[in-house]
């Protein structure tokens, strides 16, 4: 496959994972912020992501570890295609997909030292049991 085919096939991969994972694959300025809210290196453009949107360039190793995994699919279906379809994870299937704000937390979590990561995770645990409390026997 030559490369023009190479960039073309991937950017029909993730416009195929974006729609599965409900998000426009017809919006760079969308993946460029989404993208960049879950990117922990140099942010990309519009016109990067758009770039990758029309079939003129795929994303560095790094960068598409970080798309497949932000949208479920397995990083090299999204780079080289094959077999398994990024629909294959079932809904109930327990991969959850996190909106952007559950990415921030997360991002911000994790910039915490350990005991705050601690109190974090007890609090959220006690809110958690608050809401759904044991069934009782």
């Amino acid at each position: 496959m030559n490369s023009t085919n190479e960039r073309e096939s991937f950017s029909e991969r993730l416009q195929q994972a974006l729609k599965n994972a409900h998000y426009s694959p017809d919006s760079p300025t969308r993946l460029a912020r989404e993208f960049n809210i879950r990117f922990e290196g140099r942010p990309i453009t519009v016109h990067a992501a758009r770039k990758w949107l029309v079939g003129e360039a795929i994303p560095t190793q790094e960068k598409l570890r970080m798309i497949a995994q932000w949208l479920g699919v397995p990083a090299d279906w999204l780079r080289f295609g094959g077999a398994e379809a990024p629909g294959a994870q079932a809904e109930g299937s327990g991969a959850a997909r996190f909106e952007s704000a559950d990415v921030k937390l997360i991002a911000d979590l994790q910039r915490l030292d350990e005991h705050h990561r601690q109190l974090a995770r007890e609090f959220i645990r006690m809110l958690v049991r608050m809401n759904h409390p044991a069934p009782s026997k």
